[in-house]
């Protein structure tokens, strides 16, 4: 299920990416975070919904994409591509030879990290709105040590998540939840890595404009 929505993700994204069409941006986010909301709350509905959200993300991400090679380096999207799947793969690694467990503090430690960053997140955008530009370390053109420390300790923070991703599939698993949870689950992971993704690109670019 997760394989299926990555490669309608992926599909998507080169089309934005490849004809530079960025008026989809705005339409893949806001569709992407009204599904992601009806997923949350209507798990039942989630074969449905998550192929959806895919494809809808996949329009903004190729968006983004786009931008950011432009704006920085060409080389910065299959940089942040081959980043975030080693880190996939290198957690799940982790995970499955019991290097990192999914123990009750380490899930608390993550989602309070998680929970926190989501609240800087949500300042910056209400900043934006003001016309004040959003929270200056989060700019991908700030390239100052403290600005790069922020984003990597968000990669990080993003990066653990994964980990509650696998240990919520392998729980998943050993309840024997209804079928439709298998595309809940790929939802969560999807999630994650569409994040993932994005703060290795912020990450990227701010390296790149220290150059």
């Amino acid at each position: 299920k997760t394989a299926l929505s990555l490669c309608i993700l992926i599909f998507s994204a080169y089309y934005t990416f490849s004809n530079a069409i960025l008026d989809y941006i705005i339409i893949g986010f806001v569709g992407g975070f009204i599904l992601a909301l009806v997923t949350i709350y209507k798990k039942e509905w989630a074969p449905k919904t998550v192929p959806i959200y895919a494809f809808l993300e996949g329009l903004a991400l190729g968006g983004i994409s786009k931008i950011y090679a432009d704006s920085f380096s060409p080389g910065l999207v299959p940089q942040a591509i081959t980043l975030t799947v080693a880190i996939l793969f290198a957690l799940l690694f982790a995970y499955k030879t019991k290097i990192i467990k999914a123990t009750e503090n380490f899930k608390l430690g993550v989602f309070a990290a998680t929970a926190g960053i989501a609240i800087v997140y949500i300042i910056s955008i209400i900043m934006s709105l003001f016309g004040s530009g959003g929270l200056q370390f989060l700019d991908p053109s700030n390239s100052s040590m403290m600005s790069i420390g922020i984003s990597l300790f968000i990669v990080i923070i993003a990066s653990l998540n994964l980990v509650l991703d696998f240990d919520f599939i392998e729980n998943a698993v050993e309840k024997g939840v209804p079928k439709y949870m298998e595309w809940y689950a790929a939802f969560g992971l999807l999630v994650t890595l569409i994040w993932l993704y994005l703060e290795i690109l912020r990450l990227l670019a701010k390296l790149s404009s220290r150059r």
